[in-house]
């Protein structure tokens, strides 16, 4: 059931090629019927010529004529057919490929930050990968070489009963022994062959691991300990995948023994049929074609049967990738997020992840609009929480997260996002031009915006002297660059969006002092007007915030200026203390 339900997913995933899919099924059948036919005609030659010598020379070549010009017919059929099928098949095999990758790469970059959590990108590459080829190989084997087969064994092969019953009785059960067989061998290699699979992603999650952390790799000197670790995991893959392995060379040998088995077989049955006057030579030439034609599809056959065997575990796991759902989905009449000013309200807001504690509790704040709001507090306090709610990375438990009087859960994620301008604590680019990463949250900026932009954000000047300016290719994760470098460019495309709310985690915390000068001196005109959050652990960096909301344990433990908690003398003055001199935090108190 298994198997069969996986398949029946891989032929209905088509989608839209179901009519050419179609289409292929019908000159399949045609390709059958006409590869059925090739046989019998050639055992009426056979008849015709063992009563040669007793017909007059017209009517033998009449009926060799009209059978010849049958079986010409046939050829030509059976050729166009075989084109046809070859054609259709290979466009539509890579046609639905890439469909099919692109429905998995859309489906998993819309999945939430918790799916990530639990899974290894490496796993996630490798199954669309795997998954991808596996549907390809099916689809193309299957229609363009193995439906004939099962249209000859389920609709065909009855009829062998209709030319003589009783060798076609023997055909069929011979057919049946051998489906049996493979049968009892997928049975028997399942497990193993699962196992075998779920082993082959390990190999690809662990050797993705290591090579994105190479430098820790190295630092540590992992090297060993990290290739022991991979050839452990091979070598029982190997173990569970040569028993597999084994069980199908047995059926490779039987399937090539079984074609001589069948002919032998319909040979002495046919003789003995035919001494008793039951069966024609003709009719055992027929038979033994057909029995020769069918079990060698079937031998083919039993290989594509072992490749559907071997790819199930891909494709389960590209199915169940794809039926993963988010946990923040979209409402079917989701509206698009109008954000004029900007106001961000949390309303009793609580949060716990699946399973775990609370992280949030009834957490209430209002951030007016053009006002820039800081969150502190130790790490795990609940800060960057409170912003994945913002973005809806994360719905509340409960409680309610608004922007400008708007519930999130009722706006779409792209009008959401697309209002939140974001800078990480560790800034995130990819492997493409200076330009491309730029141009990630606007990609309809002009290059005086984008110059602007990075001018402002103390970038431009590092940008024109990398060897081809805005087009130069930064590296993965931008490893080219230095990290302020990387920190500027981040600012920079935070810039160029020009969003109405954004967001700054530590955005200044890989810079130097002379240009983080700067940089926060461009920050601080690009807040105006913009409702500004800033998840700091350094409190110099929010000292000209118009509020701060200290966090404890998912609780805003408390609230107000700079100077208003400085004269609080509670723990964010304790906090300010164990970071700041004196001399930095005495002008707070004497203003007190």
């Amino acid at each position: 059931m298994r198997f069969l339900k996986v398949y029946t997913r891989v032929l209905l995933f088509l989608g839209a090629d179901l009519k050419v899919a179609l289409f292929l099924g019908l000159a399949n059948l045609a390709v059958a019927t006409l590869h059925f036919i090739d046989p019998v005609l050639f055992g009426r030659v056979i008849e015709l010529l063992g009563r040669a010598a007793d017909m007059p020379q017209a009517e033998l070549w009449h009926d060799a004529t009209r059978l010849l010009g049958i079986w010409a017919a046939v050829g030509i059929g059976g050729i166009a057919a075989n084109g046809a099928v070859a054609l259709q098949a290979e466009r539509l095999s890579h046609r639905n490929r890439l469909r099919a990758m692109s429905r998995y790469y859309s489906h998993v970059l819309s999945l939430p930050l918790s799916f990530y959590g639990d899974t290894q990108s490496g796993r996630l590459m490798k199954a669309m990968i795997a998954g991808s080829e596996s549907l390809f190989g099916v689809w193309l084997t299957f229609f363009r070489d193995h439906l004939a087969t099962i249209l000859s064994a389920v609709v065909l092969l009855p009829l062998t009963l209709f030319i003589n019953w009783k060798l076609g009785a023997v055909l069929i059960v011979l057919v049946v022994v051998f489906v049996t067989v493979t049968a009892v061998v997928i049975q028997r290699t399942e497990a193993g062959q699962l196992k075998a699979e779920q082993l082959n992603s390990a190999l690809s999650g662990t050797a993705q691991d290591a090579l994105s952390n190479v430098m820790v790799v190295q630092a540590f000197t992992r090297l060993t300990a990290e290739t022991r670790l991979f050839s452990d995991i091979a070598a029982e893959f190997i173990r569970h995948q040569f028993p597999v392995l084994n069980w199908w060379a047995l059926v490779s040998v039987l399937t090539r023994a079984s074609s001589t088995v069948a002919v032998i077989v319909i040979v002495a049955v046919g003789t003995v049929l035919h001494v008793q006057g039951e069966a024609s030579v003709g009719e055992i030439v027929s038979f033994m074609g057909i029995a020769t034609l069918l079990i060698g599809r079937l031998e083919s056959a039993v290989s594509f049967a072992a490749a559907l065997f071997s790819r199930l575990p891909a494709l389960e796991e590209f199915f169940a990738i794809l039926d993963a759902r988010s946990s923040v989905p979209e409402k079917p009449d989701a509206v698009k997020l109008v954000a004029t000013a900007g106001e961000v309200v949390f309303e009793t807001v609580g949060f716990a992840y699946p399973g775990g504690p609370n992280i949030l509790t009834d957490c209430n704040f209002v951030a007016r609009p053009g006002t820039t709001v800081a969150l502190v507090g130790q790490t795990g306090a609940g800060k960057s929480t409170a912003m994945a709610l913002l973005q809806r990375l994360w719905d509340p438990s409960s409680g309610r997260v608004l922007i400008d009087g708007q519930d999130l859960r009722d706006v779409t994620l792209e009008s959401l996002r697309g209002a939140i301008g974001v800078v990480f604590q560790e800034s995130m680019l990819f492997n493409r031009t200076i330009r491309e990463n730029l141009l990630t949250g606007r990609p309809e900026a002009t290059d005086e915006e984008l110059e602007t932009a990075c001018r402002l954000a103390d970038a431009h000047e590092f940008i024109i002297r990398q060897p081809q300016g805005y087009s130069t290719m930064i590296g993965e994760r931008g490893s080219t660059l230095s990290g302020g470098q990387r920190q500027r460019l981040a600012i920079a495309r935070a810039l160029l969006k020009d969003p109405p709310i954004l967001i700054l985690e530590e955005a200044t915390s890989a810079l130097d002092a002379a240009t983080e000068a700067k940089v926060s001196k461009a920050l601080a005109a690009l807040m105006v007007g913009r409702t500004t959050f800033i998840i700091a652990h350094r409190l110099s960096t929010v000292r000209d915030a118009d509020e701060i909301l200290l966090f404890d344990a998912g609780h805003i433990a408390e609230r107000g200026s700079f100077s208003e908690l400085l004269a609080l003398d509670g723990r964010f003055a304790k906090l300010v203390s164990t970071q700041l001199t004196p001399a930095l935090a005495q002008p707070a108190h004497t203003a007190e």
